[in-house]
């Protein structure tokens, strides 16, 4: 991994985590080094951040020291995102907000312009990226 694309992944870690940068910001970084996607796991604390190519970069995240709800509610995700959007919630508030909706991790894709949110048993919420 070259230093560029492991600082990158680094610095939109930190940034999502001491909310000094936006989603629309993160997603400008990773996309200006090559990143394609990356997945959120929020039981695990850490964010995986994937090159077209296969190669992959691990960060420890925010640990949030929060369970996940059994059942996953979707809209509740959605309202989630929605505030976010609005500016209503920052990342933190956002985070606990989507685990107390049964949310235990999410994949987004910068080429499929996408988050994918889901559940404990496999349910999802599809939420695709405003223009």
């Amino acid at each position: 991994m070259t230093s560029d694309i492991r600082s990158a992944a680094q610095a939109c870690t930190l940034g999502s985590d001491q909310e000094l940068m936006s989603f629309p910001e993160v997603l400008g970084r990773l996309a200006a080094v090559g990143i394609e996607r990356y997945h959120a796991d929020l039981q695990r604390a850490e964010k995986t951040y994937y090159l077209p190519d296969g190669r992959f970069e691990v960060t420890p995240t925010l640990d949030l020291a929060e369970p996940a709800a059994e059942a996953f509610d979707a809209a509740g995700v959605e309202l989630a995102v929605r505030d976010s959007q609005a500016g209503i919630i920052k990342y933190k508030a956002f985070c606990s907000r989507i685990l107390r909706a049964g949310c235990v991790g999410y994949f987004v894709s910068l080429a499929g312009h996408r988050a994918v949110y889901y559940g404990r048993t496999g349910e999802t919420h599809v939420e695709l990226f405003p223009n």
